[in-house]
């Protein structure tokens, strides 16, 4: 059994390809990856079992590491080495008392 967190977004029925379709999220660890999944069923299969099968599929694109898939991942902030906080104010009072500006 899978035990990593599943999410299912924008889950709808197309009724011209006759399936459920969903965006359905994988949280695996550090790895978030999202896939687009879709399976075929008539309009009146429960809910429940539409979004089994969606995450079914999921979990087997996201075990075989194959097909498309979106992966977003978050890397910290890194402060820049030597350079100083921009202040607008500072950078305004430099611009209008420079020497060689002349006020028209």
């Amino acid at each position: 059994m899978y035990t990593c967190p599943i999410q299912l977004t924008d889950v709808r029925y197309d009724a011209s390809s006759r399936s459920f379709q969903a965006l359905v999220t994988v949280h695996d660890n550090s790895t978030i990856r999202k896939y687009a999944c879709a399976i075929s069923a008539p309009i009146t299969m429960p809910f429940h079992q539409a979004a089994k099968g969606l995450t079914k599929q999921a979990i087997r694109l996201h075990q075989a590491k194959g097909g498309l898939y979106s992966s977003a991942t978050t890397t910290p902030a890194q402060h820049r080495a030597g350079r100083q906080r921009f202040d607008p104010r500072r950078w305004l009072e430099g611009v209008i008392t420079r020497p060689d500006r002349s006020v028209a």
